[in-house]
């Protein structure tokens, strides 16, 4: 069975420089590195996970957790950010979990079942934060980060919602749009800071937005969507345009309009949000969220705290960028 010492010898440096260039620590450098994990690779080393867990007191498994009844794993964008989580946990030497409320067939608390799992860390994907649950499992002394939510003591890791729903704003209005509405979702944090970001453009742009211009819809919701496009579209003074919760969400709304002969782009201009596969399949003009740099960022900032836990929590923003879809008509 090849060891660590059989790898320091191949290499020409220490076993403790094997061993920090196998466990990704960052005092080695990028080319050593790489020339240890080829040697080891190519000499058949695998890790015994029994041995490092007894060493370094950790299991080396993060909970994951997707505490929401609308779509959770079926949402493309919620899945793309936990496949990103993934592989740098995997690359990480981590495995992951997925918590829930039970154990065995019997009703548990997230915290409960992160501790009989004996999980190093958590992440919160998705989920109601006012929870008590929730707020527990943040509360508790097992390393938490947050997806789009800041707890006091838990890093968060934040898309730019305002200036994501500013960006697109402001290039509706640069398309001659001056009636813009905004379906908004559920009341979360997130939802306030778009709300907020919408109104801020608005408002640099002195555009005056009538109160019945901003409709209260669902995240991940066609039929919400439909119902709110039709108030939208029944009123004597109707938008222009109509901005979407996400872009799921769109749909609903483009049955909508199309059922009353319109077309999206003609008649009424539209945007949603997210920036996922089917938006650019329907050359939606959207906000595409970096969830790349989300799950990524957020295992890496988990395992930081887990290694580390004596640093200071700390939050990160992750830009997105504007898709120029074909679903925004510019008015002359």
């Amino acid at each position: 069975m090849v060891s660590i010492k059989d790898i320091a010898k191949k290499c020409g440096v220490s076993v403790a420089t094997v061993s920090k260039a196998l466990n990704n620590q960052s005092d080695v450098s990028a080319a050593t590195k790489t020339k240890i994990q080829k040697v080891a690779a190519e000499m058949g080393y695998s890790v015994n996970v029994a041995a490092r867990a007894l060493r370094t007191n950790r299991t080396y498994n993060l909970g994951v957790l997707f505490a929401d009844d609308r779509a959770g794993l079926s949402h493309e964008y919620f899945s793309l950010i936990l496949e990103s989580f993934q592989r740098e946990a995997e690359r990480r030497g981590y495995d992951l979990t997925l918590i829930n409320h039970a154990i065995a067939g019997q009703k548990t608390t997230y915290l409960k079942h992160a501790e009989y799992r004996n999980l190093d860390g958590v992440a919160i994907i998705t989920a109601d934060f006012s929870d008590p649950e929730i707020v527990e499992l943040a509360e508790s002394k097992l390393p938490v980060v947050t997806i789009d939510h800041i707890f006091d003591r838990c890093p968060g890791v934040l898309s730019d919602n305002s200036r994501g729903v500013e960006a697109l704003v402001r290039y509706i209005h640069s398309m001659g749009h001056r009636k813009i509405a905004y379906i908004h979702g559920d009341w979360t944090n997130v939802t306030s800071e778009r709300v907020s970001g919408f109104y801020k453009a608005t408002r640099q742009l002195g555009l005056d937005i009538p109160e019945h211009y901003v409709v209260r819809g669902k995240y991940h919701d066609i039929e919400a969507s439909a119902e709110a496009t039709k108030i939208l579209l029944d009123l004597e003074d109707r938008p222009t345009c109509i901005i979407y919760p996400d872009d799921y969400s769109y749909i609903g709304g483009l049955n909508e309009i199309t059922s009353r002969g319109m077309t999206v782009g003609n008649e009424i201009s539209a945007a949603g949000y997210d920036g996922i596969n089917l938006a650019k399949f329907m050359n939606l003009t959207t906000y595409e969220q970096n969830t790349s740099d989300l799950g990524k960022l957020a295992a890496s900032k988990l395992i930081r705290i887990i290694e580390k836990p004596d640093r200071i929590p700390e939050h990160v923003i992750v830009t997105g960028k504007l898709i120029e879809g074909k679903t925004v008509r510019k008015l002359l």
